[in-house]
C-alpha cells in the first residue's frame, strides 16, 4: 500500500509548465526577453562570487 505524499513535486512542475506555456505561447518575444534578463541576473551573481 502506498503512503499519501505530503508534497508532489512532479505535479507542481506540471502546473508551472502549464502556466508558463500559456504565458509565452502567444508571445515568444516575451520569452526571449525574460530569458535574457535571467541570463544577465545569473551572470552578475556569478561575478559577485
Amino acid at each position: 500500500m502506498k503512503k499519501a505524499k505530503k508534497y508532489d513535486a512532479v505535479a507542481e512542475v506540471r502546473k508551472v509548465r502549464e502556466k508558463l506555456s500559456v504565458k509565452y505561447w502567444e508571445n515568444p518575444d516575451l520569452l526571449l526577453r525574460d530569458l535574457k534578463a535571467a541570463r544577465q541576473r545569473y551572470h552578475s551573481e556569478m561575478q559577485a562570487r
